[in-house]
């Protein structure tokens, strides 16, 4: 699923200050956004099919994971984001926070076993641990891929059921095209436009502003349409 780029070896972790440039990048793309001051819950859901390998390697997804941190020092007050791997089944979300974050990735998924895409039941798991956490801000979810869904039937029916609900889904490719991320950025019968996509086909030539600002400038648009209809706070 996609194309990739060998290594030799891993990158190095970033040092624990790269942490205060992302958090200070991020600031400037939510503020483009009108977003300055905004509350939400940041997730990030990491795809864990077996073509995801390279990605987990290079450091990738390591990346991510920091820029996710990044975000949520903006948006969260608690600055912890809820991990969720996902292949064939979604593992339970895990916290990872500010000081933790050096080699989380290479630290917490060689115990989740390879799969495929189930999207839906990373879906789930997010929607149910948001629910159960009482949160009063909406979820702005980091959704990353390579591939398309095991079922894309049913993930279409999950995106257009939780348009009702608070929770914005910003969907990240990695590697090659995905059609079907690009048909979910316009699927049609929502009650309002829930879902983003941002095509990193080679993550390491995608600075962290063109990441910030390609999640932010949708979700601010949902933000505004959802508030209008009474579905988010």
């Amino acid at each position: 699923m996609g194309i990739f780029h060998k290594t030799t070896a891993p990158r190095p972790a970033p040092a624990a200050a790269s942490i205060v440039d992302l958090t200070k990048k991020a600031a400037v793309s939510l503020q483009k956004a009108g977003l300055t001051g905004h509350k939400a819950a940041v997730y990030l859901v990491l795809d864990h099919s077996g073509s995801m390998m390279p990605f987990y390697r290079n450091g990738d997804v390591q990346r991510l994971a920091e820029q996710a941190l990044g975000l949520s020092a903006n948006l969260d007050d608690d600055g912890t984001v809820p991990v969720t791997y996902f292949g064939s089944h979604a593992s339970d979300p895990f916290p990872v926070t500010i000081g933790d974050h050096d080699g989380i990735i290479a630290r917490t998924h060689p115990s989740v076993p390879w799969g495929s895409t189930n999207y839906v039941a990373a879906m789930d798991t997010v929607v149910a641990h948001y629910k159960q956490s009482g949160a009063t801000e909406p979820a702005l979810v980091i959704f990353q891929t390579d591939g398309a869904p095991n079922d894309a039937r049913l993930v279409e029916q999950a995106l257009r059921s939780y348009s009702k609900g608070p929770i914005f889904w910003s969907f990240v490719g990695f590697g090659g095209r995905v059609a079907f991320l690009e048909k979910l950025d316009d699927l049609q019968g929502r009650a309002v436009d829930n879902a983003s996509f941002f095509h990193a086909a080679n993550p390491q030539a995608v600075s962290d502003e063109q990441l910030y600002d390609g999640i932010t400038h949708e979700y601010a648009s949902w933000l505004t349409a959802a508030r209008s209809l009474g579905i988010a706070p």
